[in-house]
């Protein structure tokens, strides 16, 4: 009983870190089409805190896959590779 418990709160965060990407995105393109200013302080921290919690994350899977110039591929690769360990999780749940 107690080991689905765990798998479903692993889960649940996993799903808070999809989360956080896809609002790292958004911001992203917010800040690059100026809809957005990063003088703003709001702006800036939250940026800031967004950058904090998936650095660690993102920079080995930048690390390993080729320069792309402009185009950042590693947060698609993070939201591929957390949907694969999710799917992992599911089925060795079951």
């Amino acid at each position: 009983m107690l080991i689905p418990t765990l798998l479903e709160i692993v889960l649940y965060l996993m799903s808070i870190v999809q989360m956080v990407v896809i609002v790292q995105f958004v911001l992203s393109l917010l800040i690059s089409f100026n809809v957005v200013n990063m003088h703003n302080n709001f702006v800036a921290s939250l940026w800031r805190a967004v950058n904090a919690i998936l650095d660690p994350l993102l920079n080995p899977i930048r690390r390993i896959m080729p320069d792309t110039g402009m185009i950042d591929f590693s947060p698609m690769v993070l939201l591929i590779l957390l949907r694969i360990v999710a799917i992992v999780i599911g089925n060795l749940a079951y």
